[in-house]
């Protein structure tokens, strides 16, 4: 056994616990809320590895009170919450578990798209709320899947994949991407466009697929929803702030667009008395959609073996930088 403590953020994952458990001693936080900030202070100051969540922001100054700290392993694929300049200064790897959630992000993507096209979620609602009392489809009528055109921005795993189920669907499949994807569009039937706009205005699906940067914060705002199909449904399982969601409460009850179904909002949770809330053409599930049982305990051994690896002095699964080897602490 390395000496070593690992500081996790979370009590859910006892898979997880255990292989740090054979590795290293191991202290976990007992509530599924992200501990408070003084308390993470206390535990980096004394720990050489955090386990913690896509919702735990670690900045500069928690990197500053890990005086020890090694790696920071994500139990996610996105690391818009931690502040990697500063841990690569420092030394201090950082893991992440892409890969293993494409498939579920992909299918469960569908399931937004078909939930808000085929009214599901608003039909479920009207049921429960006593407002079937006789037998009509007028209410409920919704909109097509099959034979409609599907518009992908951002064209990764998780984005390749949702084109694949999109065949099923028999659906036309445009993406925008930074870069080109020949061999894609070659595989799946995939028409590259060449604007963000342009896509807008020829889908009647958007989905998002890109990672969180400066360039991608706010991305979909009043001008783009403007561009997209009055008829059109926007797809969001990427990060709440790709979206301008006050734009995007004005195009749903302004009839901008026809619906939207996200997964993520800005903040998270997403407050009670937000008019988004009050829209019947909005699905909005809370950040879940990698959140297959197979998958979320996939995530977490990943996680887990990061920091097995890196302070074992093996190569991590997944290191996003790399270049903190060069400042890396004994």
């Amino acid at each position: 056994m390395v000496e070593a403590k690992v500081f996790m953020s979370r009590p859910y994952h006892p898979e997880a616990e255990t292989l740090l458990r054979e590795n290293f001693e191991v202290e976990v936080w007992d509530k599924e809320t992200s501990p408070p900030r003084e308390l993470m202070l206390e535990k980096l100051a004394e720990c050489q590895a955090l386990f913690a969540e896509s919702y735990d922001r670690v900045d500069a100054e928690m990197m500053a009170a890990g005086k020890s700290l090694r790696v920071i392993s994500n139990r996610a694929v996105g690391t818009d919450n931690l502040d990697i300049p500063e841990a690569t200064r420092r030394g201090i790897l950082l893991g992440n578990t892409p890969g293993i959630l494409q498939d579920s992000c992909a299918d469960f993507t569908f399931a937004l798209i078909l939930d808000a096209g085929r009214r599901i979620t608003f039909s479920d609602r009207d049921v429960r709320a006593g407002n079937w009392t006789y037998l009509t489809q007028t209410p409920y009528i919704g909109t097509d899947i099959h034979g409609k055109t599907l518009g992908i921005v951002g064209l990764g795993g998780i984005g390749q994949r949702v084109a694949r189920r999109a065949g099923g669907f028999d659906m036309r499949v445009l993406y925008y991407s930074r870069t080109r994807k020949p061999e894609i569009e070659e595989e799946l039937g995939t028409e590259w466009m060449a604007s963000l706009d342009s896509l807008l205005g020829e889908a009647d699906y958007v989905s998002l697929h890109m990672p969180l940067t400066p360039e991608t914060e706010g991305l979909i705002g009043r001008l783009q929803l403007e561009r997209m199909k009055p008829e059109a449904f926007l797809i969001n399982t990427s990060r709440g702030r790709t979206v301008d969601l006050k734009a995007l409460y004005e195009a749903l009850s302004g009839g901008t667009i026809a619906g939207a179904a996200i997964d993520v909002s800005d903040p998270e949770p997403i407050p009670l008395d937000d008019p988004l809330l009050s829209l019947p053409n909005l699905v909005i599930t809370p950040h879940i959609a990698s959140a297959s049982s197979a998958t979320f305990k996939a995530m977490a051994n990943m996680a887990a073996l990061n920091i097995i690896a890196a302070l074992t002095g093996q190569p991590m699964p997944s290191c996003i930088n790399p270049d903190a080897l060069e400042h890396r602490r004994g």
